[in-house]
């Protein structure tokens, strides 16, 4: 199969033609329709990540269809259409019992435990556990995207942030997860503040929902949203993951307000200074959110099919798996507008 591979970190990745992978006992081989280029892409390739054992085939955020199937496999069959949670649960830890598969103390996660989705193949792990059939008629591109940014941004929302009708809810980050925050917390009824440095991305939140926009570059990004909300913010969330924006969005918060960390906060960035006076003073909440569990795809997968939530509209840049290289190289400096996605092989 054709696969981007990378041999060094931090080292141009290649097109190559590798071995096609085949189906653990409990897996299964999904031919690749569709995956996402992802700043969590971006890390691994960085050398951020300690699971990573090179060389290696990064890609996380994907949809497919099924190739081949394990001999234990029993829920699903050749020819299915899925997609899969970036973090797949072992389905025998104690926290895969309690139905907290992303918090799964041994999980695996394709592109970063083993070779990924920026290929035409690729393999998943306890299959029976980890996958989710496709709606009918949903576009694969689209589907990409509720592996990671839309499921990561759906429960970092409505299960961690726990918004509600009427409050107000700040978003620092209008990228891939971060315009998903926005659309998602303005259908469960919540006032959105969209906060960036792109004036085309803060024009795209205001289209998915946020009634106001801040631009960070000619703002003071707590005060302008102290002054929109009357006090600050019920929810905030980093969605980039860098200590301005985890900052600004603690700063952000009215008393007993929740922060919700959503952006991964790697490398130089692993050990931010926190503004503890206020939190401690104000009793500001805390709060990580690191993907969502495939028995919660249900909740966010009604609202899809009720309208009250389109993904398909934070599909950005349809890219070939040869230009892949490229677009993961320049995560760290351009993001387009939008999600970019691999969709032809």
């Amino acid at each position: 199969m054709k696969a981007v591979l990378f041999e060094k970190f931090q080292e141009a990745p290649r097109l190559v033609t590798v071995h096609d992978p085949s189906p653990e006992t409990h897996g299964v081989v999904l031919k690749v329709a569709a995956t996402g280029v992802c700043r969590s892409d971006w890390h691994g390739w960085m050398g951020h990540d300690s699971d990573i054992e090179l060389p290696h085939v990064p890609g996380h955020e994907l949809a497919g269809v099924i190739a081949a199937v394990g001999r234990n496999v029993t829920r699903w069959k050749v020819g299915d259409k899925v997609t899969v949670p970036f973090i797949c649960g072992c389905g025998s830890c104690p926290e895969c019992a309690a139905g907290h598969q992303q918090v799964c103390l041994n999980q695996e996660q394709p592109g970063f435990t083993h070779w990924g989705s920026f290929a035409e193949y690729v393999a998943i792990h306890q299959a029976d556990l980890n996958l989710v059939a496709l709606p009918e008629g949903m576009a694969f591109a689209t589907a990409a995207s509720l592996g990671c940014r839309f499921a990561t941004s759906f429960r970092a929302v409505i299960d961690q942030g726990k918004v509600r009708a009427g409050q107000w809810v700040a978003v620092h980050g209008c990228g891939g997860v971060g315009l998903s925050a926005v659309m998602i917390a303005s259908a469960a009824g919540a006032n959105v503040i969209g906060v960036d440095l792109d004036e085309a991305k803060l024009n795209l939140a205001k289209d998915l929902g946020a009634v106001a926009v801040i631009n960070g570059q000619e703002a003071d990004v707590p005060a302008a949203i102290k002054e929109i909300t009357r006090g600050g913010a019920h929810v905030s969330l980093d969605a980039l993951g860098h200590p301005v924006t985890m900052t600004n969005s603690i700063l952000g918060l009215r008393p007993r307000g929740r922060h919700i960390q959503v952006g991964l906060m790697l490398g130089e960035h692993a050990a931010p200074a926190i503004p503890m006076p206020k939190i401690v003073g104000q009793e500001i909440e805390l709060i990580g959110s690191h993907g969502m569990q495939a028995h919660r795809y249900g909740a966010m997968l009604d609202m899809v099919a009720s309208g009250k939530l389109d993904p398909a509209r934070l599909v950005g840049d349809q890219i070939s798996l040869a230009e892949a290289p490229e677009a993961l190289m320049a995560m760290d400096k351009f993001q387009s507008v939008g999600a970019t996605v691999i969709t032809r092989f």
